[in-house]
């Protein structure tokens, strides 16, 4: 025979219960803010295919490819490079975040040592390979061409979930694979090792070699971001930041120049020292540009109208009105005539330089070589002023953008880079 269990007596929550019960919940939420140099970083999972869940409904992936003798081509092929980018940029519509990474970094000594190594061969050259070999070891040692290249573009879209993320990203892949071949750019997409390798080295410069297999994880209750993080972050100072032994500050780029020049780039990454360049590349719908440039150039007209009114009342010419308004007004409609007659898009871009040093008066120096080649192109290199934790998360190859500094640019403005 069973015995019927009474159901428990419900009864309301005093208030100091639930302010209680608040209290706890708030404590283990916590503020938000990141307390480890794990939580600094921001993304929520690397998946061994290559692509990253940087936030809830947010995934990415990145390419990696090489160069293409721009500069040594001739005028032709030039303009046919030049027209080819235009065509790849406008590929990516609003839905897709574009970034472009250029990172050049102290390669490590064993793996710059392994590379030069010439073995010897059953022929009578081995004395030529081991004096040629003696002269990269020496050129090593003084520290010529220790520098690792490497150029990453990286695109991200907005998914309900993994499975909708790798469909579509998987046939962006595609696309922008096609489009680098049409350029003659070798490229290929990156595993999430891969990735997790990259993103160590941007962490750790002084060139620590990368341990990590996926099989750790589940046995050590690790995540990625415990093989990748350095031993601490610090960003007490408004203008440069620590990350472990070394010292950095990002600067963001400021366009002055009416017209851009293609060598601009490729100037900053020739300097012989520890640099990131990133461009954040975000696509605005072509119908919302025009509206937008259309409600701009009347708001100068109606501007334009009043200082006109202004005049007459005050009785001078009314056909002399503040330059600024001529100006500004002339560009829009320049541009507005760019997007409806020519193949040209409207992007937000953003530019962002991130030098590495090991000490404060190394960092000046390396930021005022930039900074002045910046200037040789009628552009200012300006310092992310409280904002150095922003600007270094928005300098990983990852497709996250903190720094909300953009500039529009026109397709062709944009490629110019």
């Amino acid at each position: 025979m069973t015995r019927a269990v009474k159901n428990p007596v419900k009864r309301k929550l005093t208030r100091a219960e639930k302010k209680e019960i608040a209290a706890v919940i708030q404590a283990a939420k916590g503020d938000g803010k990141p307390r480890t140099a794990q939580q600094t970083i921001p993304y929520l999972q690397m998946y061994p295919d290559g692509i990253c869940r940087v936030t809830e409904k947010k995934y990415s992936k990145s390419l990696v490819f090489e160069d293409i003798n721009y500069q040594l081509a001739q005028a032709d092929d030039k303009t046919a490079i030049f027209e080819n980018w235009c065509d790849f940029l406008n590929y990516f519509d609003a839905s897709v975040s574009v970034q472009l990474s250029f990172i050049n970094q102290g390669a490590r000594k064993e793996k710059a040592q392994a590379a030069i190594e010439i073995p010897a061969q059953d022929d009578a050259f081995n004395s030529i390979r081991r004096e040629y070999a003696d002269m990269l070891k020496n050129q090593l040692e003084k520290g010529n061409n220790g520098l690792e290249k490497c150029k990453y573009i990286t695109f991200s879209i907005e998914a309900d979930n993994l499975a909708a993320a790798k469909a579509r990203l998987s046939r962006i892949e595609t696309d922008v694979l096609n489009n680098f071949k049409v350029l003659g750019v070798t490229a290929r997409p990156m595993n999430g090792q891969e990735r997790l390798n990259v993103l160590h080295g941007i962490f750790h410069p002084e060139g620590e070699p990368f341990r990590f297999s996926w099989d750790w994880l589940v046995p050590s209750g690790l995540t990625t971001k415990d093989f990748i993080a350095p031993s601490s972050f610090r960003f007490g100072d408004g203008r440069t930041f620590r990350m472990g032994r070394k010292l950095g500050a990002v600067s963001f780029l400021e366009i002055l120049a009416p017209e851009l020049n293609d060598r601009m780039l490729s100037d900053i990454l020739d300097l012989e020292n520890g640099i990131i360049v990133n461009l954040h590349i975000r696509s605005i719908d072509q119908s919302e540009a025009i509206k937008t440039i259309k409600r701009k150039i009347t708001d100068l007209d109606k501007m334009k109208i009043e200082e006109q009114k202004k005049a007459v009342r005050s009785g001078y010419d009314m056909d002399i009105i503040p330059s600024d308004l001529a100006t500004f007004g002339g560009e829009a409609k320049r541009l507005l005539q760019d997007l409806q007659t020519r193949n040209e898009r409207l992007f937000l871009v953003t530019i962002l330089i991130m030098n590495t040093a090991t000490n404060r008066q190394k960092l000046e120096n390396a930021v005022f070589q930039t900074a002045a080649i910046a200037q040789k192109y009628n552009c200012a290199l300006k310092r992310l002023d409280f904002q150095q934790e922003e600007g270094l998360m928005s300098s990983l190859p990852i497709g996250v953008n903190q720094v909300e500094i953009e500039r529009g640019l026109t397709t062709s403005s944009t490629a110019v880079f």
